[in-house]
């Protein structure tokens, strides 16, 4: 039966070998946090987070049209290499069972492609998983039909050179799907960075804890559940004017606090830790990522803009 690895002579002891080189401080520093990160499965299984996460995607690739998934899948089995897999949970909630039907490939730099296999394998999915760095792949370019890189990009070392690196393994008018963030407002971006580096020298586990008292605020603001109008933009702050729920005042210009009232503060903690954990965190604007993908050979057939980042659809010259 082909697979994945099959079609793309992956070689095990490749992979073995690749896996010995060392990586840099913060691009390791960040495999550890995304394998924490992916254990705590308890903090984004529920059927509400999923849902949440689901429509978001297919608003943001699709334009809310999810039968477009069958138009990019269309005209025989594909080769999709998912970048960035993580624990496998953005491709069944986005791609479901339509990975059925073609093959597909989840690579992470994290331990986190165990949980993967388990995932898929309980979902009756067929699927590979590798654990390799995605600046290091085994397989040849133009090999694969879809990347799809779900919130991935901007956590390796440079997400200009891993656009560059992993489009070459695309075929001739395969399409790159990859989402990643936005520079936020100035305060906001200072804090961030100023959180993230607090936290940098504890363990996976007491940066979690950490950040729990952060959340709390997050949802303590969120519950109050009121508008506040700011009458004029500041544009030296990034600040613009108008209604805004307050909580969403802080979280775009202050600091980012994620709130949901149908999460749990663990289910909200995680996103914040996605967020505040990795060294490895690039902010990036729009005219970045067109020259990205234009250097890259890809011409970007869409892109979706919002203050949290960029969705991109780009098709392989």
């Amino acid at each position: 039966m082909s697979t994945a690895i099959s079609l793309l002579n992956i070689d095990e002891q490749k992979i073995e070998e690749l896996n010995k080189k060392k990586l840099s401080i913060t691009q390791e520093q960040t495999q550890q946090a995304f394998a924490y990160e992916w254990s705590q499965q308890e903090a984004y299984e529920s059927e509400e987070h999923a849902e949440v996460r689901r429509k978001w995607m297919f608003e943001k690739y699709c334009n809310n049209d999810p039968s477009k998934l069958k138009e990019w899948l269309a005209g025989g089995k594909k080769i999709i290499l998912d970048a960035g897999c993580g624990s496998g949970y953005a491709a069944l909630i986005f791609w479901g069972e339509l990975l059925k039907n073609n093959y597909y490939l989840g690579v992470d730099i994290s331990d986190a492609v165990e949980i993967g296999k388990e995932k898929f394998n309980n979902a009756g999915i067929p699927g590979d998983f590798i654990k390799v760095d995605l600046l290091d792949l085994p397989i040849e370019d133009k090999s694969v039909d879809i990347i799809f890189s779900e919130g991935v990009l901007h956590h390796t070392d440079s997400t200009e050179d891993s656009i560059k690196y992993l489009s070459k393994k695309l075929k001739s008018g395969g399409r790159f799907m990859f989402y990643v963030y936005a520079k936020k407002a100035v305060i906001r971006e200072f804090c961030d960075d100023h959180i993230r580096k607090a936290i940098q020298p504890l363990s996976d586990k007491d940066a979690w804890e950490t950040l729990r008292p952060l959340t709390k605020l997050g949802k303590a603001i969120g519950d109050l559940n009121i508008d506040i109008e700011v009458p004029e933009d500041i544009p030296y702050l990034g600040i613009k004017k108008g209604s805004i729920n307050l909580q969403r005042f802080f979280y775009w210009n202050l600091f980012k606090a994620f709130y949901r009232p149908e999460f749990s503060i663990e289910e909200m903690n995680l996103i914040n830790f996605d967020w505040y954990r990795p060294l490895n965190c690039h902010r990036h604007t729009k005219e970045e990522i067109k020259s990205y993908c234009k250097n890259s050979g890809l011409k970007i057939e869409y892109l979706n803009e919002q203050e949290a980042g960029f969705t991109v659809i780009a098709i392989k010259q």
